[in-house]
């Protein structure tokens, strides 16, 4: 495996005297978050604009900024690895490590059902109960960093039963009476501060207990009828401004760590807030070193235009997909001034045999090396492979 962490025993120097700064402040389902058959990224949401319903943000005390070590960029090649295998299973993933490609492992700390997944320290985790101890994170990260293995901590923002049950007050309601549930689960309001700060305090934690980035996941609004949400005060914010506004508040509370978003791949395609979930392309990055467009095959409608090109059954031409995604993400990003996000590609190393018999196929070695060369022949370099059951196809991986 490539060493990519240079002057390692001065990072490694700084991690630890961040991580004793920052000590004090503070069941994993192996369901894919934005990644469930039914929440993909394709022309198939229905997404509707953004509406006026109106709720009074909670206002927080304004925390001061987080210190983290300085910034050290990789160029990843990695794996996401439910926080169950992270504690049962790292040995084998430390291995996978150092006889293959793979530098990196992006790893649950607050999963798709709002367990937070380490013992944390963060009060409103306690309060609602979400704490389910599936690994140690200083532990993990400490064994990765040992063996020049990036960690990256997953966080599952807005699709949060625990918060939104256990703070209701917080939570999206049904037009009709009591929470709103999208597809059997309830979501906090992206317009409520008190969840942001929910969020970044995890992230601040997670950084603390020495992970090298926060991914970000479900930071958007869900992909039902937004006539049936209702938000209250919104601010006279659209929804892609309110996504927008709690990375910014991340990066002004946390402004030297690495900070990344998970993005539905169609946005890669589709203009402005198309998909009425409130992420935008040209905007979202703004305020993070990176996105990671989920681009799974499987999950773009039959018939899909994607760069101009029809794919009557995307899951059988995963090469196609990946590379015709990054060329559009890469065309109009190049149009936006000021600073732009890095892209790294979530791929798939799964089967998705619900979209029908002929439309599917069997992803083994093959298919994930295909989707790896279209990454690289769009002109992009780093790539995470998902499998939200973690039987990852190791063969697709080069030995070094």
């Amino acid at each position: 495996m490539k060493k990519f962490l240079c002057m390692k025993n001065l990072l490694l120097a700084s991690t630890v005297i961040a991580s004793l700064l920052l000590s004090s402040c503070g069941s994993n389902s192996g369901i894919s978050p934005e990644k469930e058959a039914d929440k993909m990224p394709g022309s198939n949401i229905a997404g509707s604009k953004p509406n006026g319903n109106n709720q009074t943000q909670t206002n927080v005390p304004q925390p001061t900024p987080t210190k983290v070590p300085e910034k050290k960029l990789v160029k990843a090649k990695g794996l996401y690895l439910t926080a169950t295998s992270a504690g049962a299973r790292l040995k084998h993933y430390i291995e996978l490590a150092n006889t293959t490609e793979i530098n990196s492992y992006v790893i649950d700390y607050k999963n798709d059902d709002g367990n937070v997944t380490v013992n944390s320290s963060v009060p409103a985790a306690k309060e609602v109960k979400a704490i389910d101890v599936r690994y140690d994170p200083e532990k993990v990260t400490k064994e990765l960093r040992d063996n020049n293995i990036y960690s990256i901590a997953r966080i599952v923002c807005f699709k949060d039963p625990y918060f939104s049950k256990g703070k209701p007050e917080v939570a999206i309601k049904n037009k009709n009476g009591g929470l709103y549930i999208h597809n059997g689960v309830t979501w906090v309001n992206p317009y409520s501060m008190e969840a942001w700060q929910y969020n970044i305090d995890l992230a601040k934690e997670a950084l603390a207990k020495g992970f090298d980035e926060v991914q970000f996941d479900y930071v958007r609004f869900p992909d039902g009828k937004k006539s049936n949400m209702v938000f209250g005060n919104n601010n006279n914010k659209q929804m892609y401004e309110t996504i927008n506004d709690f990375l910014a508040e991340a990066r002004k509370q946390m402004p030297n760590a690495i900070l990344s978003a998970d993005v539905f791949a169609i946005i890669c395609e589709t203009p402005g807030d198309n998909e009425g979930i409130g992420q935008y392309l040209e905007h979202i990055g703004k305020d993070i070193d990176y996105i990671y467009p989920m681009a799974y095959p499987s999950h773009y409608a039959l018939g899909q235009i994607i760069n101009g090109t029809a794919f009557k059954k995307p899951d059988l031409d995963p090469y196609g997909v990946i590379k015709n995604t990054l060329l559009k993400a890469k065309d109009r990003l190049a149009k936006v001034e000021g600073s732009t996000p890095k892209i790294r590609t979530y791929i798939q190393d799964f089967d998705a045999s619900w979209i029908g018999k002929g439309n599917w196929q069997h992803y083994d070695n093959e298919q994930v090396r295909q989707q790896i060369q279209g990454v690289y022949d769009a002109g992009y370099e780093e790539w995470f492979v998902w499998d939200p059951m973690n039987s990852y196809h190791e063969g697709a991986f080069k030995k070094e």
